[in-house]
């Protein structure tokens, strides 16, 4: 895989690289001197390795600023020594000093400590300067592991995550996936000050279609019902079976008057034509619906807003099912005004 590198370092630094990091395609290097468009450019774009020339003002800050940033901690930042008192004390104690100083440096953040041969008063031979260039290129491999790792990790979250949150029969949204999407949709909508409404549906008679039929047959309608729904849905209207053979439909951007239209139209197409659930059997099905449209005083986990849509929808089975009743039109009928209250 092709692996993104940020240097942030200075050009005299990153002429120093190996060749395979500056010249191959398989590298994708960008470059960056100041430690505020760092920031941004990882917060942004966040590379998968990093590169940092120790001597840069703002390093050793870049290095601790990365430690602190949890949805960033699989960036794999590497510090370069090349500092000149700091080779100075190395020479001078040797390897008790590099010992110390790799450790104040992991410390502070880094993943890997590297002692760059570029000092230009001290000639290194040719064995040194491959030695170097090859602990930069196997660093750069670990760090390689590191990004593959994690990306494994988050294809196999967002599979579960899935998984989780599907119903495996009608392949919509499931509960559980309400429950989550539910107060991120009341938020975003009180933060945009648009409107969001949402209906419950249940299937009429469903019990009477399992007992004449059984069950796979039950299955099998709920499936081509659903497949219906979701062709007569808007772009931004979400579907989730909520229970058994009941639905909720989020309406985002939706006033009360738009969702009891798309309330009415559900309930046509799905009763003006039977459901053909193979060469022999066809059975016509109604639906019953409620719905219910945000309000200021509503709990921001939608839990008021799902009950006043439920009971429109228990008004609409008793009052004969296959028809649609609105909060609105509870709040104006005093008698089922009493009974929701």
């Amino acid at each position: 895989m092709n692996i993104s590198i940020l240097v942030f370092g200075n050009n005299n630094f990153r002429s120093t690289l190996p060749e395979q990091i500056r010249y191959t395609i398989a590298f994708n290097v960008e470059a960056i001197e100041n430690l505020n468009q760092a920031v941004s450019y990882i917060q942004s774009t966040p590379p998968d390795i990093i590169l940092v020339q120790a001597s840069l003002d703002g390093s050793m800050e870049l290095c601790s600023w990365l430690k602190d940033q949890t949805k960033l901690s699989w960036i794999y930042c590497i510090l370069f020594e090349d500092r000149p008192q700091q080779l100075t004390q190395k020479n001078k104690y040797g390897w008790q000093r590099e010992l110390e100083m790799t450790a104040a440096v992991l410390k502070q953040g880094a993943d890997a400590y590297i002692w760059h041969l570029i000092d230009e008063k001290t000639e290194h031979s040719l064995a040194e300067l491959t030695a170097n260039h090859g602990l930069i290129l196997a660093q750069l491999t670990v760090g390689l592991r590191k990004a593959q790792k994690y990306r494994d990790l988050i294809r196999t979250n967002d599979m579960l995550s899935a998984i989780a949150l599907a119903d495996s029969l009608t392949e919509l949204n499931n509960r559980r996936a309400l429950e989550w999407d539910l107060p991120r949709q009341i938020k975003k909508a009180r933060t945009q000050k648009t409107s969001l409404s949402l209906i419950i549906l249940d299937v009429d008679h469903f019990k009477k279609v399992n007992d004449t039929h059984g069950h796979l047959v039950g299955d099998r309608l709920l499936q081509v019902l659903c497949q219906r729904l979701k062709h007569n849905l808007r772009f931004q209207d979400t579907a989730f079976r909520y229970g058994g053979e009941e639905f909720v439909i989020l309406l985002a951007n939706t006033t009360a008057e738009e969702a009891l239209i798309v309330a009415r139209r559900l309930n046509r197409v799905v009763g003006e034509e039977p459901f053909s659930l193979n060469n022999k059997l066809t059975i016509n099905v109604t639906i019953s619906l409620g719905t219910a449209c945000l309000e200021a005083n509503d709990d921001d986990r939608g839990e008021s807003l799902l009950y006043r849509a439920d009971q429109c929808l228990l008004h609409a089975k008793n009052s004969g099912r296959n028809r649609v009743i609105d909060s609105n039109y509870l709040s104006r009928v005093p008698h089922l005004k009493a009974v929701s209250s």
